[in-house]
């Protein structure tokens, strides 16, 4: 990416390198672009050049004494995809207070994230969302069954995929009926948690998937991180920061 998602960024990704990327448990910790110099011992994570003020801070959606750590994220978004295993790393590695959520953006009409997020607050008003998260990723960028991108053409398929067509995959995945996942997806509750949703996006100041925010204080991007293993290092960090 790695802003507002251009259709070049799209194309770079076919479906068989999203594949590749998704299925990967282990990417190559490869240095990224532009990325600050990173921490090399415990305390040395700077505020502003690894990490960002969330200001004013939001609140959070865990019980007392738990920690949440949100994924900001687009099932649409290739990076999003191929970064996963890396966010998969990261849950697995934070403590037992630590609680990952996970927020879906929407802020690309060129890649279907609109349809994308209606679907996820779907998937969560039916309990269906953690089941289906990894393999919806999958759908998208390896069966194809959500494709965005036509492999023939390596262009932006036209229609987009609807909400009809994520109704069948989440059926699929889950066994959630058709038509009710159509239903809820165009209910008044859907409607209010998009919304509000789009509010967090631009409350975090995320101009940017994945982004990951720490307990609706701390913004931290691969970026600015400065690689895959230093964004698990410092996520745990600003975990045990907020552990009281």
């Amino acid at each position: 990416m790695i802003r507002h998602f251009i259709l070049a960024a799209v194309l770079a990704l076919s479906a068989a390198g999203a594949a590749q990327a998704a299925n990967s448990a282990n990417p190559a910790p490869a240095p990224v672009k532009g990325a600050p110099a990173a921490a090399t011992a415990k305390g040395d994570w700077k505020e502003g050049t690894n990490y960002f003020l969330v200001v004013p801070a939001q609140h959070t959606s865990v019980p007392a004494g738990k920690v949440e750590v949100t994924e900001v994220f687009s099932y649409g978004c290739p990076f999003c995809a191929k970064y996963n295993p890396v966010i998969q790393k990261m849950r697995a590695s934070l403590p037992a207070n630590a609680k990952v959520t996970y927020l879906p953006a929407s802020f690309s009409d060129a890649e279907d994230w609109p349809m994308f997020q209606q679907a996820y607050c779907t998937a969560q008003m039916l309990g269906v969302a953690d089941e289906a998260h990894d393999r919806m990723f999958e759908a998208v960028w390896t069966s194809g069954d959500l494709a965005i991108v036509d492999p023939g053409t390596n262009r932006l398929k036209r229609p987009l995929p609807s909400i009809e067509d994520a109704a069948r995959v989440y059926h699929k995945l889950t066994g959630v009926s058709e038509a009710k996942f159509i239903a809820t997806a165009k209910s008044f509750a859907v409607d209010v948690k998009r919304k509000a949703d789009d509010a967090l996006v631009v409350a975090y100041h995320v101009d940017q998937t994945p982004t990951i925010i720490v307990n609706g204080k701390y913004r931290v991007t691969l970026s600015s991180a400065g690689g895959f293993d230093q964004l698990i290092q410092l996520v745990g960090w600003l975990v045990a920061k907020e552990t009281h």
